[in-house]
């Protein structure tokens, strides 16, 4: 019997091997970013269309375990709740610039109001806290909802596909990092 110790070698020793498969997989993110940069339009009826099935099978999922608890007194709600985003998802393929519109609207305010809460927890944190941080996070977070808002609904047409597109870009640009990192001798 064996008493030598396992010694481990952190979590990322495992991915090594598959370090050419990680940053060709950045490589690929990276691509599909440019493309749907390149393309905001196509990229946000994408970005709706996936929104859409998301809603339609939820709203089916739902229906479908409601359906099994029949006995419930939240039957009916949860019926109702499931139907609703049944027919969001339904209503949102068949009219995808519409969907777009709606969704970006809500991006455009929901993107506002958070800032503002970032920039009121920011002056309530002072103590002790990189508040100034916080609170700069918050003007931009404002800054991009009222760049939206203000350009609505024409913001509706490239605002989804160029938040996809820079998702992508980041993403992939992480993917290819690590994979670079994964690729270089242990100090």
């Amino acid at each position: 019997m064996s008493l030598n110790p396992i010694i481990p070698q952190g979590p990322f020793a495992q991915l090594k091997g598959h370090a050419s498969w990680i940053m060709a997989f950045g490589v690929l993110l990276i691509i599909l970013g440019l493309f749907a940069l390149g393309s905001v339009l196509t990229a946000t009826i994408a970005t709706v269309f996936y929104v859409g099935v998301m809603m339609l099978f939820a709203g089916a999922a739902e229906i479908f375990v409601a359906s099994q608890a029949r006995s419930w007194s939240g039957f009916f709600m949860w019926l109702g709740v499931g139907a609703l985003s049944a027919l969001a998802g339904t209503m949102t393929l068949s009219n995808p610039i519409l969907a777009a519109g709606i969704l970006t609207l809500m991006l455009g305010i929901s993107m506002t109001v958070a800032g503002i809460g970032r920039i009121y927890l920011a002056f309530h944190l002072k103590e002790g806290a990189p508040w100034a941080v916080m609170a700069f996070s918050g003007a931009l977070t404002i800054l991009v909802g009222a760049m939206i808002l203000s350009q609505w609904p024409t913001s509706s047409v490239y605002t989804l596909g160029m938040f996809l597109g820079l998702d992508l870009l980041f993403v992939g640009f992480s993917w290819l990092n690590m994979g670079w990192a994964l690729r270089r001798p242990a100090a």
